[in-house]
C-alpha cells in the first residue's frame, strides 16, 4: 500500500489527544451515589470492571476515528498491477478518447442486445472515474479542446454514427500524425472491423503512448447488402426496357436463404425477387426496369435482413440520357448518316462541310463524324483534337483520295493512332467476319438465327496492326472497324470508305445498330447511379445555360437540411467535396438559384457492412509482444474498462473506505457512551415518596 500524500500521516500525532483525555479521566473523582431514607433514588451498580472495558474501548473508537481521517486525507492506495507512465508524465498527459463513429456500429453488439455504438458510449462514459476530478479529455475530433469530466460526458452523449466516418484506422493515424500531438495515454474505443483496421493502423504509435484498445464487436452471423449496382448500357432509353445489374454480398459468417429484395422505380415497386447469398460469394441478380418520363427517378432496393437493418436500403437515381449530339463533316452530297440519325429523337444531327464548319457546334457534339473529307486541314485537326482531350467520340471514314493521305498520316500520328498502312492500288473485296456475340458491342444486336448471317464486303484502304478493340473484322483477320483510345475520349477507325465502289456496308442490316451503337458510345454521364458519403469528392455535369446569372453557389438540399459544399465550376462541371454535415444516407437535390439541378443519391460505404471483427485475443495476437504500451481490455467481464484501467495502471484508491471507517469509530463511540455500563435496576427496588 502506498501513500499519494504522505505528508498527511504526521497527523497520527493527533492520537496523542484521546489517550491524554482518557489519562486525565482517571484522575478525575467519582462520585458514588447511596440510599437514603428521605430521598430514595435510583443507583446504578457498576462493577470497576465493567468501567476500565468501556473506557478502553471508547479510548480505541476515539484513537480509530483520528487515524482514519488522517489516512483518509493521506489517500492510501493499492499500487497498480502494471508499471505506468512516469508519474510526471501521468500528471501532464491529457486523456484522449477516441469513438469510433462509422455505420458499422450500430450493428447489434449480440443478438438482441444494444448496438455497438451504445455500448462503446456506457464504456467511455466511465472513464472519468479512473483520473482526477481535475483531469481533462481530448475527445475524436475536438484534440485541441480539452474537457472536464461533465463537458466530456455531454460530447459523448452528443455523438452519433455519421455515414461520413471512415473508420478507426484513419481517425487514429489523424491523431498520431496530428502537429504538436501530446497525448500519453489514447483510448479507442470501436468494433475493430477486420476489413478495416490492418496491423499497419499501430504502426506510427509512439513507443510512450499508451493505448488502450477496446473492442465492442460482436457475432454477427448474418448480413446481406447491396455491393454494387450498374445498368447494362449507359445510355438510358425513355419509355424502352433496360437491364439493371444488383450485386448482393454477405458480410456474416452464415448463409442467407430467401432474402427477399425489392426494387422500387419512384414510388412504384418495379419487381421483387428472392436471393440465396452465401458466405464471402456475391450473387448478381438482374431485373429489367422502364422509364417512363425524363425526370429523375429516385430508386432505391430494399432487403429484408435481420437483425442488421442499417445497410438494408440502398438508393440511388435513374434519368433518361439526355439527347446525344452528332456532328457529321463531309465532302460530298450523300445522306445516308443524315437517315440514320436525323428521324430518332435521341440524336440531335447536324451536318457541316469542312470548309463550313461550325466550331460552337462542334465543341457542344458528342460524336464528330468525319466522312470522305479529301484533306484534314490544320484548323479541323485541332479541333478533332480537342473533342477527344474532353472526352467526346470521333468516328473517321477515309477517303479514297490519293492527295490527302498525308494529312490523315498527321492526324493519326496526333492522336496516337498507328502505325497505319495505306493500300497502293485498289483492294478486291472481302467480306466482313460475323461478329463475335460475346463482345459487349454487339450486345442483343443479333437475334437467334439459324444459319450463319450474309455479313458485307468492303474493300479497305487502310490497314493497321494493332488497335484497343477490334469491333469488326474481315474474314481473313485485318480491322474494318477498331477503337482507338486518345486522351479522355475514344476515335473509331473504319478501314473502308463509305462509297458504293468499295462497299455495300452502307445497305446492309448491320450498318443502322452499328452506327447507333457508336452514338451511344460516346455518351458518358458524369452522374454516378449513386456516391458515398465518406468519397471525398463528386463531380457532376451542369451545363454552362444561365450559369452566369444571379447566383452561382450550388447548394445541396434533404428536406429540411440544407448544405454549402466546397465547389469549383469548370466546364460545366462543378466538382465538390462532400459536406461533413451530410451524415444520413438518401436523396440530395443539387440546387443552384431555388432551381433543381441534379438528383444525387448517397450510400454508407459498403465495407462497413463487412461486419467481422476482431475478438479481444485476436487483437492481442494483432499487436504482438513487441508493443507492450498497447493494451487490449475485454467488456462484458463484470468489470467496466474504467475500474480495469484503474486497477491496473492507477491503482485502487483506499480513501473512501478510511471515511468509512472513521465514521463507523465515531458511531461506535456514541453507541458506547450512550448504552454500555448502564446498570439493571433490581427487582426488590422500589422508589417510595
Amino acid at each position: 500500500m502506498n501513500f499519494t500524500y504522505p505528508w498527511f500521516l504526521l497527523g497520527l500525532l493527533c492520537t496523542a489527544i484521546p489517550v491524554l483525555i482518557h489519562l486525565f479521566e482517571l484522575r478525575r473523582p467519582t462520585r458514588v451515589l447511596f440510599t437514603n431514607l428521605g430521598f430514595i433514588r435510583e443507583v446504578r451498580i457498576v462493577t470497576a470492571r465493567q468501567r476500565k472495558i468501556k473506557h478502553l474501548l471508547v479510548l480505541m473508537a476515539r484513537i480509530g476515528f483520528v487515524a482514519f481521517l488522517v489516512l483518509m486525507f493521506a489517500q492510501p492506495f493499492i499500487p497498480a498491477q502494471v508499471e505506468a507512465l512516469d508519474s510526471k508524465q501521468s500528471v501532464q498527459s491529457v486523456p484522449t478518447v477516441l469513438l469510433d463513429t462509422s455505420p458499422s456500429m450500430q450493428a447489434d453488439a449480440e443478438a438482441g442486445s444494444v448496438s455497438r455504438f451504445d455500448k462503446a458510449v456506457d464504456q467511455a462514459r466511465e472513464l472519468p472515474t479512473a483520473f482526477p476530478a481535475n483531469a481533462r479529455f481530448a475527445f475524436n475530433q475536438n484534440q485541441n479542446a480539452l474537457l472536464t469530466p461533465t463537458a466530456y460526458r455531454v460530447a459523448l452523449d452528443q455523438a452519433s454514427v455519421s455515414g461520413r466516418a471512415t473508420g478507426v484506422e484513419d481517425a487514429l493515424q489523424r491523431v498520431v500524425k496530428q502537429p504538436g500531438n501530446s497525448a500519453k495515454q489514447l483510448f479507442v474505443f470501436s468494433d475493430f472491423q477486420k476489413s478495416g483496421f490492418p496491423a499497419r493502423s499501430l504502426a506510427d504509435v509512439d513507443s510512450s503512448t499508451q493505448v488502450t484498445l477496446v473492442p465492442v464487436g460482436g457475432s454477427s452471423t448474418r448480413n446481406v447488402f447491396v455491393d454494387s449496382l450498374w445498368l447494362e448500357d449507359a445510355f438510358v432509353r425513355r419509355n424502352a426496357d433496360m437491364v439493371l445489374h444488383i450485386r448482393l454480398r454477405n458480410g456474416g459468417t452464415e448463409a442467407v436463404e430467401n432474402c427477399q429484395v425489392r426494387l422500387f422505380v419512384g414510388n412504384r415497386q418495379a419487381t421483387t425477387f428472392n436471393a440465396t447469398v452465401p458466405v464471402q460469394a456475391p450473387v448478381t441478380m438482374t431485373a429489367r426496369v422502364r422509364l417512363d418520363s425524363d425526370q429523375v427517378q429516385q430508386c432505391r432496393v430494399e432487403l429484408d435482413d435481420f437483425p442488421v437493418v442499417f445497410d438494408n436500403t440502398y438508393y440511388f437515381a435513374l434519368q433518361a440520357s439526355p439527347t446525344i449530339r452528332v456532328l457529321e463533316v463531309k465532302a460530298g452530297e450523300g445522306q445516308a448518316l443524315q437517315r440514320v440519325y436525323g428521324n430518332e429523337p435521341m440524336f440531335a444531327y447536324s451536318q457541316a462541310t469542312s470548309a463550313q464548319l461550325n466550331y460552337e457546334q462542334l465543341e457542344k457534339a458528342n460524336l464528330l463524324l468525319v466522312q470522305g473529307v479529301g484533306r484534314i486541314e490544320a484548323a479541323l485537326r485541332e479541333n478533332i483534337r480537342r473533342v477527344v482531350q474532353r472526352g467526346g467520340s470521333v468516328v473517321v471514314v477515309p477517303s479514297a483520295d490519293l492527295a490527302g493521305r498525308a494529312t490523315y498520316d498527321q492526324l493519326f500520328r496526333e492522336l496516337g493512332i498507328g502505325p497505319v498502312q495505306w493500300e497502293t492500288a485498289k483492294a478486291a473485296q472481302r467480306e466482313v467476319a460475323v461478329p463475335d456475340r460475346r463482345n459487349p458491342f454487339f450486345r442483343e444486336v443479333f437475334g437467334a438465327q439459324s444459319r450463319p448471317p450474309v455479313m458485307p464486303k468492303v474493300a479497305p484502304v487502310l490497314s493497321w496492326s494493332r488497335s484497343g478493340t477490334d469491333i469488326l473484322r474481315t474474314q481473313d483477320g485485318d480491322g474494318f472497324l477498331s477503337a482507338f483510345s486518345s486522351g479522355k475520349g475514344t476515335v473509331y477507325l473504319f478501314s473502308t470508305p463509305f462509297e458504293q465502289s468499295s462497299t455495300d456496308f452502307l445497305q446492309h442490316a448491320l450498318f443502322v445498330p452499328v452506327m447507333y451503337r457508336l452514338a451511344m458510345q460516346s455518351f458518358r454521364s458524369e452522374q454516378a447511379l449513386a456516391y458515398r458519403l465518406n468519397q471525398g469528392n463528386v463531380t457532376v455535369a451542369v451545363g454552362t445555360d444561365g450559369a452566369q446569372q444571379g447566383e452561382q453557389v450550388y447548394k445541396l438540399v434533404n428536406d429540411s437540411l440544407t448544405f454549402i459544399p466546397a465547389q469549383r465550376v469548370q466546364e460545366g462541371m462543378v466538382r465538390m467535396e462532400v459536406p461533413a454535415g451530410m451524415q444520413q444516407p438518401g436523396f440530395y437535390r443539387l440546387t443552384r438559384n431555388g432551381r433543381t439541378i441534379a438528383q444525387l443519391a448517397f450510400n454508407n460505404d459498403k465495407r462497413e457492412s463487412e461486419l467481422a471483427a476482431y475478438t479481444a485475443a485476436e487483437l492481442r495476437q494483432l499487436v504482438g509482444p513487441n508493443r507492450p504500451n498497447v493494451q487490449v481490455y475485454e467488456t462484458g467481464q463484470g468489470m467496466s474498462v474504467a475500474a480495469r484501467y484503474k486497477a491496473e495502471r492507477v491503482g485502487t484508491p483506499l480513501w473512501q473506505y478510511c471515511l468509512w471507517a472513521a465514521l463507523v469509530c465515531l458511531l461506535a463511540e456514541v453507541l458506547l457512551l450512550r448504552f454500555m455500563g448502564r446498570p439493571a435496576v433490581p427487582a426488590d427496588v422500589r422508589v417510595a415518596a
